[in-house]
């Protein structure tokens, strides 16, 4: 029999706990903006192709939320001054509004409707001092509206109110703001039905997640963070409380039963979280399989993932397949994600044209098969994030899920498939000894996003303290284990400390000291004092590495929220004892899987530099290398290197010229594709191919200030930058 491939694609639905227990109200309100926006959506397009099968996993702590906001239970500070008349507002509040009612992904949620464009581009330009001195209050009116306008997905801009209200543009009242409320509570409360409708018609297999999504393993026992990670710094005091797992597991049951009407088979561990420990507890739960991430694999089979030039793993026959966990406690299947592919959704395809991007993925599928034959029944995972990442797709990645999905329906060689469904036909011919399951997520296969630094250990710190109060307390009642659950969850260790960062920091670091608190108060003891102050300094600011992938538009507009998860270098002018001007302020570099993104902010005082040169050598490569021709150089590394290939951005004249180095220390013009925007800043979009770089391999660069053919500074001074191409 000759198999087509199978693909299992799942999606990942989550939003942590944003409810103060303190306040009574939510702090942040995006369980309401991405259900307008990320969740009906999804499967409505879906459902036009039913012979496509996937999986939905509904995290249920956002499901709780969700129906929070369609009572009309849910209040955010965001949605309270959009109900407000504008005539009402205090000084803070119009702050408020000037501040955070651009939290948007500029390019696909601003820029394309005219009045939000308008009113960004004012106080971008002309400060926000100048915005509360000079806006009228019909422009705190729009501003309250078009913030939430962007956020309707644009398969709902032909409803007739919807189109209405972008027709219009501006002008809008406090009616028309409490309208689109109603139309956002109206699409939230249409969410769990359409799960559940797929979900009986065969297309859908929803899944869950433990209760307030925490890492599973590090409940169980924090030294699980060691496996990977041996000599990581660990809290003071331990947390071992694997009953926990199981009230977690109970409970996302139970809201998910009520909800869908049947049990979930399928669990998605919180951040594909494993470990040998938290295996009895998920099947002892009745669950049927899990899944977790390549590199969770590779370190359990003890081998190390090799990919070719386009990034195609040489060992497939052993990702492409569920395989069976075997323990005393009995049996569980686990499928792996393919990281790469996943990832390209995530994070890369959005920077391209759609019907190239699905070509892509798709030509991957297509060597897949190619490559294992149809001789068996292969499964490839591609398992990701199904809300965040729309934001970066032109129209809400419409055009690329429209493309893929009407491309995989008329393929007879790439079959989609529920993981269920396809466990149902073919069951696991391998089998991973329980034992031998590592211990990691899918970052970096190990749990340093979580624990291991000193702010995410003081919180874990905090965590046994009250767990230790919490336990046999005669006082503990369901609100006292309801806090303690919610601080468990992931997201709060995920922002604290070094790894991640968000304009939203602080509100996550009081979120997590108000769940605390309250279970304190729920006990009737007193709180630890140190849960009254922040753990951390949230101030924006200083020097700090890549926090992920980022996919900037190239037109010199320096939009914060696209450049989020970039490394970044404060240039300070700092020499010895005196200081002085630098010509670049900032500097900002990300990538991900096609193109190095680099990011000039430059001096308020001083002229930009006549030239902006790039100079990239690999190390462990053996290739022609040549010095920097410029006059003036210091004699210093990584000055005085010798590099690969140099990059020159001639400012004056908006020209670019990548160069590589030959023979005799020369330097010769090369093809490219490098895109450059010029205006605030500069960006620059560099193509990994144009470095003839493949995935896994180490980059060095510098960046220079020149003139006149001489050296004027350096980014950095006295170090290289290294990146690894994805």
């Amino acid at each position: 029999m000759t198999h087509p491939l199978y693909v299992a694609l799942i999606w990942h639905q989550h939003q942590p706990f944003y409810k103060s227990p303190v306040a009574g109200k939510y702090r942040l309100p995006w369980v309401r903006l991405h259900g307008t926006k990320d969740y009906l959506d999804m499967v409505l397009r879906m459902e036009r192709y039913p012979q496509l099968h996937q999986t939905v996993n509904l995290v249920p702590s956002l499901l709780l939320q969700i129906q929070d906001y369609v009572d009309g239970q849910a209040f955010d500070p965001y949605l309270e001054l959009m109900l407000m008349p504008v005539e009402h507002l205090s000084g803070p509040q119009r702050e408020f509004i000037v501040d955070r009612f651009f939290d948007a992904n500029y390019p696909t949620e601003i820029e394309p409707y005219d009045r939000y464009r308008e009113l960004f581009h004012q106080r971008e330009q002309r400060g926000r001092e100048w915005c509360l001195r000079h806006w009228e209050l019909q422009d705190f009116s729009d501003l309250l509206a078009w913030h939430n306008l962007a956020w309707f997905d644009p398969l709902f801009h032909d409803e007739p109110e919807i189109e209405g209200w972008l027709k219009q543009q501006r002008g809008f009242t406090a009616g028309d703001r409490q309208r689109i409320y109603t139309k956002q509570r109206e699409l939230l409360a249409r969410i769990v039905p359409q799960h559940a409708k797929m979900q009986a018609s065969g297309q859908l297999e929803l899944t869950t997640t433990p209760y307030t999504h925490p890492i599973l393993p590090l409940l169980a026992n924090e030294h699980a963070a060691r496996v990977a990670r041996p000599g990581l710094p660990l809290p003071r005091y331990p947390f071992r409380w694997e009953k926990d797992i199981s009230r977690h597991l109970q409970k996302s049951k139970q809201i998910h039963r009520e909800r869908f009407d049947c049990h979930p088979r399928g669990l998605w561990p919180s951040e594909q979280s494993v470990s040998p420990a938290v295996l009895p507890y998920i099947r002892a739960e009745g669950f049927e399989w899990i899944a977790s991430d390549e590199g969770v694999l590779g370190w359990s089979l003890g081998t190390h993932w090799h990919r070719d030039e386009a990034g195609h793993v040489y060992e497939a026959d052993r990702l492409y397949q569920p395989y069976r966990l075997q323990g005393d406690w009995g049996e569980l299947a686990i499928v792996f994600r393919d990281r790469r592919l996943s990832d390209l959704i995530g994070f890369s395809y959005s920077s391209m044209p759609a019907r190239e991007a699905v070509a892509d993925f798709v030509g991957h599928l297509e060597s897949v098969r190619e490559r294992l034959g149809g001789d068996r029944p292969w499964l490839v995972t591609v398992a990701l994030d199904g809300e965040n990442c729309w934001s970066h797709y032109p129209g809400d990645g419409a055009e690329f899920l429209e493309t893929l999905y009407s491309r995989l329906s008329g393929s007879d060689r790439i079959q989609l498939v529920t993981v269920s469904e396809y466990l149902d036909r073919f069951s696991p011919t391998k089998t991973l000894p329980a034992e031998q399951l590592h211990s990691g997520s899918w970052i970096e296969s190990d749990f340093t996003t979580w624990i291991g630094d000193p702010v995410k250990n003081r919180a874990w710190e905090l965590l046994a303290q009250a767990r230790e109060t919490i336990e046999d307390h005669p006082r503990a009642d369901d609100r006292a284990w309801e806090a303690l659950l919610a601080a468990e969850g992931s997201d709060w260790f995920w922002w604290f400390g070094a790894g991640h960062s968000s304009l939203h920091d602080a509100y996550f670091d009081e979120l997590f000291r108000e769940h605390l608190a309250s279970l304190y108060r729920a006990l009737g003891e007193p709180a630890p004092t140190a849960l009254s102050f922040p753990l951390e300094d949230h101030a924006a600011g200083g020097d700090r590495l890549p926090e992920g992938f980022v996919h900037p538009t190239i037109n010199g507009q320096p939009e914060e929220r696209e450049w989020d998860c970039a490394g970044r270098l404060e240039i300070s002018g700092a020499s010895g004892t005196m200081n002085r001007s630098t010509l670049v302020r900032q500097f900002w570099y990300g990538y991900d899987h096609f193109q190095l993104y680099l990011r000039f902010d430059f001096s308020s005082v001083l002229q930009p530099p006549e030239q902006l040169q790039v100079y990239w050598y690999y190390p462990n490569q053996t290739t022609l290398n040549s010095p920097i021709p410029l006059d003036n150089l210091p004699e210093h590394p990584p000055l005085n290197y010798h590099f690969r290939h140099g990059l020159r951005v001639h400012l004056p004249e908006r020209r670019v010229q990548l160069q590589q180095a030959g023979e005799h220390s020369s330097w010769h013009d090369i093809a490219h594709k490098v895109q450059m925007g010029l205006d605030r800043c500069l960006e620059l979009a560099i193509p990994w191919h144009d470095l003839a770089l493949d995935p896994g391999q180490t980059a060095e660069f510098v960046a220079i200030a020149a003139a006149d053919r001489a050296f004027r500074e350096a980014v950095p001074e006295q170090s290289a930058i290294a990146v690894v191409v994805p």
